[in-house]
């Protein structure tokens, strides 16, 4: 038998039903079965996701293991496992378009001078109606994506970022980089970390090249949680953690910094109190939370630095 053109790479952990569903959507693609795999790495998973990956026979599913607990271990772990020449990216509670791993395979086949390609992760709502006040300011958090209904090339000129839940690569992309950094990996139910953004970040810095591609589509699960603005508090923070660690050249590049944070970060943080004040008083409640929130950022990537 043939190696397959693709293999998709799921990571989970203790999300058995919500994998059930990923993987229904998976094996009814419209792609001859015979061209993808399906790799599930187990991460220390305790809710019986195992038995239930093993109850479904399929030849297209394979089961690994990760032991050591993270996202990028288990993604790293898949790569190894993966047996194509194109490998995908989801997430144990999205759900993916009939069409999407055509989709990949066209894309990369009829573009070969692209890295990898990308697309949309639009929500479906688990928390009832949408709150007024999640708009699309507010997707980060929810890790969904849509860079609008146009082709786009991603690159070191235009470093926009794609997400794990929607993305694939050539395989030989992490010969040439290396494979996801667990530094900035989501470990459990951590948030607000920034694998991908690592990874495109250096794709990019090496002359790398991603298609955005808006037919590739993919459906995201958006817990009640994640509608709290609690949640949203506690991401941003996280993310400021973890951009502090990953010191990218685009942040770091000032005239001046303080304690090993860079001015210009200190100059919005000053801005964005400023505007917090000004949309308290004048009961703006919208952008008074999005002002808090790129505080929030900043408040995470300053304990960061002084704790290190």
């Amino acid at each position: 038998m043939s190696p397959p053109r693709l293999s998709v790479v799921l990571p989970t952990y203790n999300r058995a039903e919500s994998l059930r569903r990923a993987l229904a959507a998976l094996m009814q693609q419209s792609a001859d079965a015979s061209s993808y795999e399906i790799v599930i790495v187990e991460n220390n998973c305790t809710d019986g996701t195992r038995e239930m990956v093993k109850s479904i026979d399929d030849p297209r599913i394979r089961l690994v293991g990760e032991p050591r607990q993270g996202l990028a271990f288990a993604r790293n772990t898949g790569v190894d496992a993966a047996l194509a020449p194109i490998v995908a990216f989801t997430d144990d509670d999205v759900e993916v378009s009939r069409d999407w791993v055509e989709t990949i395979v066209s894309s990369l086949d009829g573009n070969p001078s692209f890295d990898g390609v990308g697309g949309r992760v639009l929500p479906a709502w688990e928390c009832g109606p949408r709150p007024t006040w999640l708009t699309r300011e507010h997707w980060a958090p929810l890790a969904l994506q849509d860079h609008g209904d146009t082709r786009a090339i991603f690159d070191r000129n235009h470093p926009i970022g794609l997400i794990g839940a929607n993305v694939a690569f050539r395989r030989e992309v992490f010969d040439r980089i290396g494979r996801f950094s667990p530094a900035v990996q989501r470990v459990k139910n951590g948030i607000g970390s920034t694998e991908d953004h690592e990874l495109l970040a250096r794709l990019y810095e090496a002359g790398g090249r991603m298609l955005y591609q808006p037919q590739l589509l993919v459906l995201a699960r958006v817990q009640a949680e994640r509608c709290d603005p609690a949640y949203h508090r506690r991401w941003h923070e996280g993310h400021g953690r973890f951009y502090a660690l990953m010191r990218l050249a685009e942040v770091e590049r000032a005239r001046m910094s303080l304690f090993g944070i860079p001015g210009h970060l200190l100059r919005s943080a000053v801005r964005d109190a400023v505007e917090w004040l000004r949309s308290v008083f004048t009961g703006d409640w919208d952008h008074a939370f999005l002002a808090e929130l790129r505080l929030r950022f900043f408040k995470g990537f300053v304990w960061t630095r002084l704790a290190r």
